[in-house]
């Protein structure tokens, strides 16, 4: 509501006001600092009164206006004291240096950002503010252990050490592997770079590149993948490997002379792949992101590298979707009239050469960091020639080695599909309600057959078991004379019974001649003995006769196709109801391996406890659990068979936690469940994942999962700590997270649970870990053990070289 215009009334003063005088009630007046109560208290009695108007009725409307401001007060105060999310946090330290850096726009190009921005102590504030978020930590705590004038002074000139400001981890053995991480003071000036770069490419990037972007991630890319390419015919991905060397620095370089001018900037960038600080390995590591430890300004600069294949892959879809006369005319392909527009303008607007909407190939491309995707809708041999031009420009104009081997065009209908992002895509015929309607009816059929014959099994099973029994007791009864029946089969082959024999034994030996005689060992096992050769021999002709009728019947509807259901099949012209869609599926068999591999199940694939977790308190324990399991659920949510992924990972995890707190206590599992009760409801239920993912697909904002703000966290390795010691008087540290300076009540070992290159083959989301890093001590607060645990923070947070 805007009030506008002069009120005069002459009934004295009111709270303050004078109103013998004309009062302004602009909006100017709603925002002068003062008494806002007061204010609003006039305001609405200034309305109301007149100056022959009753008092009590004034006093009564008095009173109203100030209950009305007493609820517009608590309202303003509720509004203040909602306290923010890391993502609105980060977001808003975003924009602020968002607004610095396009100040620095000068005839289209980023100027002297260093300068005027980077070596800026409010921008390396807020760079170490947004660390600090990342790790978790409360920015509104003072902390006063970087100067950021001084650090400041040292980038603007010259005189900040790149090479000073690292600390560096080996492997032992004789093949050393040397890692190089930033300290504390580096991963800022990173940091800063960063989000600088961010505002200045992030509007340029293209739309089919995924990974470390703002509300682009893994999930993204799989959704393109299934939701927007149409009709595919043969896809291939292409796996990158090269480790940056100076032509690729130098083509990054210029790159970024294409959008920045800053020769400051451009030698600390330089200075930082010299002294090996800043990396990264193409095809190295999964996704592209070099190491989770390295810094963050790994990412980013792949995605600004990679934008050459971004532009080029578009030029090539240009002349391959626009000037190609495809002779796929009988696929089902779908063009925009703008397209087939620009053909007929290429052809010299030669009106008779119409393009078929059906005519031309189609080429889709998904790039995930240095992960790339390929898809054509068209003949084999435009996919060929399409993946030999692509090669061509990665290898001679980027310098960057693509593996054959692993790059085979394959086509969309085969029954292997394709591994991208550790999924495997594939292209299945959805059945149409007719189809889908059969085949539910002949299911339903397969299972009251199956029903049934386990019922006859089990009956069988129980007559044998009867006959065992009966058997044992016609061999006791022998023993005793005024029972024993002299002319039976048992009292006339007693005779081949040994002196001395138990009644045990001889009815063993019995047993072990029929066995021989009805030739039991071809049999699957004893209790298909007893069901073929004891009890069915006995039941009534009849009844067998109807039962093996009633199978034969069952497995003849269930196995048959008739004439009416060919009719609905999907290749059946007459079935209109089937489309091919394209599923995105997790490999179940490569999480249940890397399960075995942790140490978390068996090789049968059975729960075992972890053991390394043994010596920590049981909470720490059950939140190690829950963190895996709701980081998995969270990275598979989108897949097609979640439902097979969320019941393996939620029954086999919660089983090996219960048996981990089993064997540290040193009880039964089932006193386990009982003590901790309320404890184990922390590791989530089928349902109560279920509903979170519901939850956060409908009421969050879409940069609360930011991965161009959150790196390291979505994509953290799964890791072990085992207690190494407690923490002496003799030599105390803080916790060893960036920003938290909360003493550390005991240190950890960090066990690796991935160390070898390409583990994101196989499940796309364990990232690889430096083995050097592998059996190394951290400290850690209570909280932030708890963080690193349930994947609110990663290991690109923590600073290694603390403890040296």
């Amino acid at each position: 509501m805007r009030f506008r215009g002069l009120f005069t009334v002459s009934i004295g003063k009111l709270k303050g006001f004078s109103l013998s005088q004309p009062m302004n009630l602009t909006p100017t007046f709603f925002r002068d600092e003062g008494k806002p109560v007061e204010k609003l208290q006039a305001l609405i009695c200034y309305s109301s009164f007149s100056t022959n108007g009753d008092l009590k009725k004034g006093y009564q409307k008095m009173m109203l206006a100030k209950d009305l401001a007493c609820l517009v007060e608590e309202s303003s105060h509720k509004d203040e004291r909602k306290v923010k999310s890391r993502m609105e946090l980060k977001r808003s330290i975003e924009l602020r240096v968002k607004k610095r850096v396009k100040e620095q726009l000068i005839d289209g190009k980023f100027r002297n950002l260093m300068v005027n921005v980077i070596a800026v102590p409010i921008t390396l504030q807020d760079a170490y503010n947004c660390i600090k978020l990342n790790s978790n930590v409360d920015i509104s705590v003072k902390d006063d252990s970087i100067c950021f004038n001084s650090l400041a002074k040292e980038l603007l000139d010259g005189s900040f050490d790149v090479g000073g400001d690292t600390v560096s981890f080996s492997t032992r053995g004789v093949a050393k592997e040397v890692l190089i991480l930033p300290n504390p003071k580096m991963i800022i000036v990173q940091e800063a770079i960063r989000m600088v770069l961010e505002v200045v490419y992030r509007p340029h990037f293209s739309k089919i590149s995924h990974g470390c972007r703002s509300g682009r991630g893994h999930l993204t890319a799989l959704r393109y993948m299934k939701k927007e390419v149409s009709s595919p015919s043969w896809w291939f991905p292409l796996v990158l490997n090269k480790k940056v060397d100076a032509n690729i620095i130098a083509k990054l370089i210029s790159k970024l002379e294409e959008k920045i001018e800053d020769d400051q900037l451009f030698v600390i960038i330089r200075s930082m792949f010299d002294a090996q600080v800043l990396n990264f390995e193409f095809g190295g590591f999964p996704k592209g992101h070099g190491l989770p430890q390295e810094g963050v300004l790994s990412p980013i600069l792949m995605n600004v590298y990679l934008d050459f294949f971004d532009q080029e892959f578009y030029r090539l879809s240009m002349r391959y979707e626009a000037l190609h006369q495809g002779d796929d005319k009988d696929e089902d392909k779908s063009h925009s009239k703008l397209r087939n527009w620009f053909r007929r303008q290429l052809k010299e607007n030669d009106l008779k050469c119409t393009t078929n909407d059906n005519s031309g190939p189609r080429v889709y491309c998904c790039r995930f960091m240095d992960e790339i995707f390929f898809v054509v809708s068209g003949s084999k041999d435009i996919a060929l020639s399409f993946k030999s031009e692509i090669v061509d420009f990665l290898k001679n104009s980027l310098r960057l080695d693509v593996d054959d081997e692993q790059t085979e065009v394959l086509p969309c209908d085969g029954s292997n599909g394709s591994r991208f992002l550790g999924a495997l895509v594939k292209r299945r015929v959805q059945e149409g309600p007719a189809t889908s309607a059969v085949h539910k009816l002949k299911e339903k059929v397969r299972l009251f057959a199956s029903q049934k014959q386990n019922a006859w099994n089990a009956g069988c099973v129980r007559i044998g078991k009867k006959w065992l029994a009966h058997g044992l007791k016609k061999v006791k009864e022998s023993e005793i004379k005024h029972l024993a029946d002299s002319g039976s089969t048992l009292s006339k082959v007693s005779c081949f019974r040994k002196a001395g024999m138990e009644t045990d034994h001889w009815y063993k030996d019995l047993m072990k001649v029929w066995m021989q005689d009805i030739k039991a060992k071809a049999a699957e096992n004893e209790e298909s003995i007893l069901s073929k050769y004891v009890a069915e021999p006995a039941l009534p002709h009849e009844l067998k006769e109807s039962y093996y009728e009633f199978v034969k019947c069952a497995d003849e509807y269930v196995s048959s196709e008739t004439a009416t259901t060919l009719a609905l099949l999907p290749n059946s012209s007459s079935n209109t109801g089937s489309v091919t869609i394209t599923e995105i599926l997790a490999p179940t068999d490569a999480i249940k391996k890397r399960l075995f591999r942790y140490g978390l199940t068996t090789s049968e694939g059975y729960p075992r406890a972890a053991s390394l977790l043994v010596l920590q308190d049981s909470i720490q324990i059950i939140d190690w659990f829950s963190g895996i399991i709701r980081r998995w659920l969270r990275w598979y949510q989108d897949y097609d068979n979640f439902n097979e992924v969320k019941l393996l990972i939620s029954s086999l995890l919660r089983k090996s936690c219960v048996r981990t707190l089993a064997t540290k206590y040193r009880i039964h599992e089932s006193e386990i469940e009982k003590r901790f009760d309320s404890e184990l409801c922390r590791i989530p239920s089928i349902e109560e994942v279920e509903q979170e993912l519901t939850y956060e697909t409908s009421y969050s904002h879409p940069f609360d999962n930011d991965e161009a703000l959150m790196y390291g966290i979505s994509y953290s390795g799964l890791c072990l700590l085992s207690l190494a010691r407690t923490v002496s008087q003799s030599r105390p540290c803080n916790c060893f997270v960036l920003g938290c300076s909360v003493a550390a009540p005991s240190v950890y070992t960090l066990h690796v649970m991935e160390r070898q290159k390409f583990p994101g083959w196989k499940t796309g989301f364990t990232s690889c870990i430096h083995p050097s890093l592998n059996k190394r001590r951290i400290g850690l607060c209570k909280k932030h053990l708890k963080d690193l645990y349930l994947g609110h923070i990663s290991l690109q947070s923590i600073d290694f070289g603390a403890w040296k």
